[in-house]
């Protein structure tokens, strides 16, 4: 999903830019800005990144891509990622590229073996850009079979937001998962520890929350212990 146009012209005009000095900025024509922001011409993933940052758009209008990478991007990759989406347990990271945030939520979950603390991120990304591409989201989280580490997510996601009267927020979280819902496996799954002795394993069943259990995944993951629940 690219820019659409019409953002495209409302972040010029809200940057108090004309079409010619933005033109100059991006480092294209004028002729050729009037395009794109008549939705004439597709908006390059290159285009894309700059116009973000000089019209100070959210990330969630960077594109995504139509066949997302193979799962098993790299843990520092991921780190950098939350960084430019300005997770605060990273801001004293350099920040990697920019990318739309439901790309990094579907590469989180759908590793094997993931450090807890951005595990413990990926409910910030959700309370923070509620209105990312879900289409794409839901649809590649199906395909990899990982819709219930990504439904737990939302609804711890879902309850900080309530807890901080965000209600805009807390209603797009539980659009999204009642459609998740709709698609939960039976099957049972962690948070990035499929390694987990089998001991652990056994006390998780008995241990974890509602939460963990509707959605079948073991884990000691909860609203209350994120660092930014406070």
């Amino acid at each position: 999903m690219a820019v659409p146009a019409e953002q495209l012209r409302l972040g010029r005009t809200e940057a108090r830019l004309t079409q010619v000095e933005a033109a100059k900025r991006l480092g294209v024509s004028q002729p050729y800005l009037s395009q794109l922001e008549r939705g004439q011409r597709g908006v390059t993933d290159r285009l894309a990144r700059a116009a973000m940052k000089l019209y100070r758009l959210e990330p969630t209008t960077l594109p995504v891509p139509s066949e997302p990478p193979t799962a098993g991007m790299q843990r520092e990759r991921l780190v950098r990622q939350l960084a430019a989406l300005g997770y605060p347990g990273y801001s004293h990271l350099r920040p990697g590229p920019a990318v739309n945030p439901a790309i990094v939520l579907l590469e989180a979950v759908s590793q094997d073996d993931l450090d807890a603390r951005v595990t413990e991120a990926l409910p910030w990304v959700l309370m923070r850009y509620p209105d990312l591409e879900w289409g794409w989201l839901l649809a590649h989280a199906k395909l990899r079979n990982v819709q219930n580490r990504l439904g737990f997510l939302v609804e711890v996601a879902g309850e900080l937001a309530e807890n901080r009267a965000e209600e805009p927020s807390a209603k797009r979280l539980k659009e999204a998962e009642q459609q998740l819902e709709r698609a939960r496996l039976a099957a049972e799954t962690t948070l990035g520890r499929e390694t987990m002795p089998a001991a652990e394993r056994n006390w998780l069943r008995r241990n974890r929350s509602p939460e963990a259990a509707r959605w079948n995944v073991l884990t000691s993951l909860s609203a209350e212990q994120l660092p930014y629940a406070g």
